[in-house]
């Protein structure tokens, strides 16, 4: 491992979380692996009791802070991220939802990545594997095939985001990378790079339906596309071999992901069957979460949010036009090699 001993003294974990409960000690153990590979900042929203909990437990371990409090119209993963951004002065930055489980060998190619790019989404898989996590890679698979999914990780080059990107927004990754796209930085799409995640209970699941079809309000041509599809299958229900046709399409789409990029050794075969479901899911709720748009917004962990993500040009005209915060000193930038 030396050669990622190296590397880690240029690199930062970054995880945001609230959670409602305190740990039971699947996580703590995680980040106990984590620090022997990397130094992690956990931005902790959680209520004062369960935040309480963690700072004993971890203490020692990660440096742990609390964010400031998210406006009504502000999400607070967005939040939490810029206050992590703000902690610590390390160049390369990974960024991980709290469900989400790297090994050593995928943080340490996260980081490689990271010297000929500025933002790296690698491609997230579900482990395990129960029902509703299989329709729910369906749609990832689907993703695969249009141009690639948006994970609950990625890699930053801080220097590539020198003025943040704003916080009022449902779609923070996607708001992310194009902030970083829109000053000049260089995407990487790392279909091949696999990381776990932890499959949603099956109630969560439900509740992310309509504010997943919302994240297509800031994709105009996809949003046109799954607006389409329930006019689409309306059409096709008129005829028992169109429908077949249309669920074939959703297959063969899905295969297509499956193939790409090795992804055949890490997603299940089963999960291909789901794809027609998450078509259909996605046919019914692009036009309820178009109500949301039409009445104000959507609700989201206690905000009320309106816009997914801007557009590249609004980011520049609003967030990159602005003079660079002053920063603290910080060690010279990792070197691209």
């Amino acid at each position: 491992m030396t050669a990622f001993s190296a590397a880690r003294t240029g690199a930062v974990y970054l995880m945001p979380l609230r959670w409602d409960q305190p740990d039971r000690g699947e996580l703590t153990r995680y980040l106990r692996r984590l620090t022997s590979w990397i130094d992690v900042v956990v931005v902790d929203g959680s209520p004062e009791q369960v935040f309480a909990r963690h700072h004993a437990a971890w203490e020692g371990l990660v440096t742990h802070i609390a964010p400031r409090a998210p406006r009504t119209d502000e999400n607070g993963k967005a939040v939490a991220v810029m206050e992590g951004l703000r902690a610590t002065r390390a160049p390369l930055v990974v960024i991980a939802d709290d469900d989400v489980r790297y090994d050593v060998a995928g943080l340490e190619r996260m980081l490689r990545l990271l010297d000929d790019a500025d933002v790296v989404r690698p491609q997230n898989y579900f482990r395990p594997l129960p029902w509703h996590a299989r329709w729910d890679t369906g749609r990832a698979l689907i993703n695969r095939a249009a141009g690639g999914d948006y994970p609950g990780t990625l890699g930053l080059r801080r220097d590539a985001l020198p003025c943040g990107y704003d916080t009022h927004v449902l779609f923070e990754n996607l708001e992310l990378v194009r902030t970083v796209r829109a000053g000049g930085g260089r995407e990487r799409r790392a279909h091949d790079l696999f990381v776990a995640r932890g499959a949603p209970t099956a109630t969560r699941f439900f509740s992310q339906r309509v504010r997943q079809a919302y994240d297509s309000q800031a994709q105009p041509a996809r949003l046109a596309v799954e607006l389409a599809l329930l006019p689409l299958l309306l059409w096709a229900s008129r005829r028992p071999w169109r429908v077949a046709a249309l669920a074939g399409t959703a297959v063969v789409t899905a295969g297509c992901g499956r193939a790409r990029a090795g992804g055949r050794r890490t997603f299940p075969v089963s999960c291909l069957a789901f794809a027609p479901a998450w078509v259909l899911e996605r046919a019914l709720c692009s036009w309820l979460a178009l109500g949301h748009r039409l009445a104000g917004g959507i609700t989201y962990s206690g905000s009320r949010l309106r816009t997914a993500a801007h557009s590249e040009r609004w980011i520049r005209t609003h967030l990159l036009s602005r003079p660079a915060p002053p920063v603290a000193p910080r060690p010279a930038d990792v070197p691209r090699r």
